[in-house]
């Protein structure tokens, strides 16, 4: 699972998808359960969670 920025959306999808080999499932994080979580591959804040 990996959380992300607006940014790195693609970048994230394209890592599930070579890594489990099936079609990523994205979340938004909605403002009433958004998370103190940064980026994954960045320091911006995370607002989509993607899993495999």
């Amino acid at each position: 699972m990996y959380y992300c920025c607006e940014n790195h959306v693609e970048l994230a999808m394209d890592i599930v998808v070579d890594e489990q080999e099936v079609a990523p499932v994205l979340e938004k994080i909605e403002a009433k359960n958004e998370l103190s979580t940064t980026c994954h591959f960045c320091t911006d804040k995370a607002i989509y969670k993607i899993s495999g």
